[in-house]
């Protein structure tokens, strides 16, 4: 048997892509949800963003940006909001197929900075970080480790842990769709974009646009 996992990260409070890969994943009959963090961050429109995946009911850890907006002064209109950001975990554990699944936003066990940094600025492997990397997930014990956090997109064993990082909804344009126990991943662009494999907010800079506020108070296009 298989199970299809949508995958999806660093939403950051932006329903349009977000409802293109919910979209998606409906159309491919995924058997179940998972987002790896980042739900709020950039912009003001994360209610709308909650009610897309609390309907979907996607699966979800707590970002960097979710622990921030937490951290704000509260405000009359966003206790629904904190109420959902509050109830996420650090990390989930799952075994789907006969595999332990762990999924953190950043990297394990359960960091929300960091992050795994594969890719160079056009998406290729660095080599010295792949090695790094596989050494410093050898005592992880499970079979697949799902992250977000550094707006790369990629999936491949880093030794005996097969890691996926779908990239961010908004900024690389990117979903998933993980096939268990296969071991194979399907990637989706949004937006009618090219994926961006790996983004950083230079990028924005290059291209004429203002990077949007971590504070939360840009609205969403």
């Amino acid at each position: 048997m298989t199970t299809r996992i949508g995958l999806i990260s660093d939403v950051h409070a932006s329903p349009q892509p977000l409802r293109q890969a919910l979209d998606i994943f409906e159309r491919e009959s995924v058997d179940d949800i998972i987002c790896a963090g980042d739900i709020a961050g950039y912009y003001d429109t994360v209610a709308p963003t909650i009610d897309l995946l609390a309907h979907a009911r996607c699966k979800a850890v707590m970002g960097n940006h979710d622990q921030s907006y937490l951290e704000q002064p509260a405000r009359e209109d966003d206790q629904d909001v904190r109420a959902y950001l509050e109830a996420l975990p650090l990390r989930l554990e799952l075994e789907i197929e006969g595999l332990r699944v762990l999924v953190v936003h950043a990297n394990p066990p359960e960091e929300q900075n960091g992050g795994i940094k594969l890719l160079d600025q056009q998406g290729g492997i660095i080599e010295d970080r792949r090695q790094e990397w596989t050494s410093n997930l050898a005592e992880v014990d499970s079979d697949v480790l799902i992250v977000g956090h550094t707006h790369q997109v990629f999936a491949l064993p880093l030794g005996r842990v097969f890691v996926v990082n779908p990239g961010s909804s908004v900024f690389n344009h990117s979903c998933m769709i993980l096939s268990l126990p296969e071991l194979t991943v399907r990637e989706f662009a949004l937006g009618r974009r090219n994926i961006v494999r790996c983004w950083n907010f230079s990028m924005l800079f290059g291209s004429g646009q203002v990077a949007p506020s971590p504070g939360g108070r840009h609205k969403a296009n």
